[in-house]
């Protein structure tokens, strides 16, 4: 619910650290972002990589967005794609 508060900017600081986390973070280490125009803010915490059935490499993640002092927590997986 607190992610649907989050504007364009938001979204691109949230994007591009979830890139670079994944990509080189070590493991259960929380990266933080923020966008001090808005004041909103989080935490990406990547969990150690493995190799799918299909053979590419995922991580799972913890995500966590506070907006206007509410916290909310996802969970996800990313996968490498061929490109």
């Amino acid at each position: 619910e607190a992610g649907k508060s989050l504007d364009n900017a938001d979204q691109m600081a949230v994007g591009h650290t979830t890139q670079r986390t994944l990509e080189s973070a070590p493991s259960h280490q929380s990266v933080p972002w923020n966008n001090p125009d808005t004041g909103h803010f989080g935490l990406i915490t990547p969990e150690p990589a493995y190799t799918n059935a299909e053979g590419r490499y995922c991580r799972e993640f913890q995500q966590m967005v506070i907006v206007g002092g509410r916290e909310q927590s996802a969970y996800g997986t990313a996968c490498r794609q061929p490109d």
